[in-house]
């Protein structure tokens, strides 16, 4: 059975300080009554007094000896014959056994109002107590976090020695770092509790264990040491740490759903993406080696047009086929950092040269702070940063606007820009550019990009350690930026 939180010896008896304290004050009490000439009924009720005090500051055992004290000083000093033990009369008699039944009685009443009193703080503390506990397992979504660390936050919250938890779930036992001392059948102990075998067990080297219970499913077992919580403290324990861990463990179940669900239209979203992608050059193509394959009536004028065409639109069919590749590698989650030494400056120069083709109608200003010192970072990933960001400013600024990159220093972060003048991004679409398929309404109504290039540009910089982040005005443009950490010297 679970412990009752009974009084300790020394506050049911008191301590030896509170026996002296007791006789000490009784003694002085005494004379200064006899010194002020008090009578018998002024005594009385003064001693009576100092009886109810000592209930209320050492407890019951302590308050009957000073009644007794008392009782013996009254008769000697305040009921005639004085100086004697021996009573003149009965009504000396009354009053001495009236005085004595009415210490006992207001001494013990005093003893229960103290005893109320501390229980009521004990109630208070636990409360607190209980409260605490459940905040902290409010802060664990994660069911695996969450059972590692529950242990020690009972044993610290609730003053305790050793703490284990057993989850029938993962078939697992979880100790705090004092529980690993706990003998070995705690573990069959906490087994037997937890499939209904006991609902609590107490063993004789104080180690309790109790049922962790949702409803009429049992999740696992509680086991603490040593065996000082009251049972509705230990009923509270065990019913919060049952229904947090069948939070987390549902709160779990519900993301990897929805991260599966996820998955699901993001794998929809991607094949119609693609498949609308692919077919308007695929259309293209097949038109245009149609047409030259017949050749009736084609000069050498629509020969190249046509060729053009083919030519254009296989680009475009490349690089549809690239970012479907780029996004794969993004959601595989196998895009990784490869640091090399490398010039800023340099690795500007190969992002514009080889997006040549999209920013040739541009004029593309290249700005890097000096001293350019050698930086250590992956130029193939932040090439695949910039090839899209160029990619996507060249296509929604006029021909002739100014495209800008920039790479500056700024604390522990070596930060890269791509900047232009155009129309910019519409303040409801700018929170929403960087996720996946998603297309704003210029890019919807113009039948521009497939909602992937900004999302992949997110993923690389995000696996070499760094972030990034948009700003846009109609006024002044668009202005991409994003950092990496920077590195000196490798390692």
């Amino acid at each position: 059975m679970l412990s009752e939180n009974p009084m300790p010896l020394n506050t049911r008896y008191g301590t030896a300080a509170q026996w002296v304290a007791a006789t000490i004050s009784t003694v002085i009490t005494t004379s200064l009554l006899v010194w002020v000439h008090a009578g018998p009924t002024t005594a009385g009720l003064i001693f009576l007094v100092l009886v109810v005090w000592t209930a209320t500051q050492a407890g019951l055992a302590v308050s009957v000896y000073s009644a007794l004290v008392c009782a013996f000083c009254f008769d000697y000093f305040f009921l005639p014959p004085y100086r004697t033990l021996r009573l003149a009369g009965s009504q000396e008699w009354v009053a001495l056994v009236s005085f004595l039944l009415s210490s006992l009685v207001a001494g013990r009443m005093a003893e229960r109002a103290r005893r109320q009193a501390r229980q009521a703080e004990q109630r208070r503390e636990d409360v607190e107590r209980l409260y605490v506990l459940s905040q902290e397992m409010m802060l664990h979504e994660h069911a695996a976090e969450l059972m590692r660390a529950l242990p020690g936050m009972i044993e610290r919250i609730f003053a305790l020695n050793g703490v284990v938890l057993y989850s029938r779930d993962e078939n697992a036992f979880f100790p705090s770092v004092s529980a690993t001392e706990m003998p070995l059948s705690m573990q069959g102990r906490l087994t037997a509790v937890s499939e209904g075998l006991n609902s609590t067990m107490t063993s004789p080297d104080e180690v309790c264990a109790m049922a962790l219970s949702v409803g009429m499913r049992s999740v696992g077992a509680l086991g603490w040491r040593p065996d000082k919580l009251s049972r509705e403290v230990a009923t509270a324990i065990t019913a919060q740490v049952a229904i947090a861990l069948t939070r987390a463990t549902a709160i779990e179940a519900s993301a990897r759903l929805e991260a599966s669900r996820e998955g699901e239209r993001l794998r929809a979203a991607l094949i119609d993406s693609l498949t609308h992608e692919l077919r308007t050059p695929l259309t293209s193509i097949r038109a245009a080696a149609t047409t030259l394959r017949q050749g009736d009536g084609l000069d050498e004028s629509a020969r190249l047009d046509l060729t053009a065409v083919l030519d254009e639109e296989s680009a475009r069919l490349d690089r549809l086929i690239g970012e479907a590749v780029e996004m794969a590698e993004v959601d595989a989650n196998v895009v990784r950092a490869h640091l090399s030494p490398q010039s800023t400056r340099t690795l500007l120069e190969h992002a514009a040269e080889k997006s040549a083709a999209v920013l040739a109608p541009h004029r593309v200003v290249i700005s890097v702070d000096e001293p350019d010192d050698t930086v250590w970072f992956d130029p193939h990933l932040l090439e695949r940063v910039f090839r899209h960001l160029l990619e996507n400013a060249a296509r929604y600024c006029p021909p002739g606007s100014r495209i800008a990159l920039r790479s500056h220093r700024n604390g522990d972060r070596l930060e890269f820009s791509v900047s232009d003048n155009g129309p910019g991004i519409d303040p409801i679409d700018l929170p929403l550019v960087f996720e996946k398929f998603y297309r704003g309404k210029k890019s919807a109504s113009k039948g521009k990009g497939t909602g992937m290039g900004l999302a992949i540009a997110r993923a690389i910089v995000t696996a070499h350690g760094g972030g990034i982040e948009a700003t846009s005005s109609p006024a002044q443009g668009t202005t991409f930026r994003f950092w990496v950490p920077l590195v000196e010297k490798e390692g």
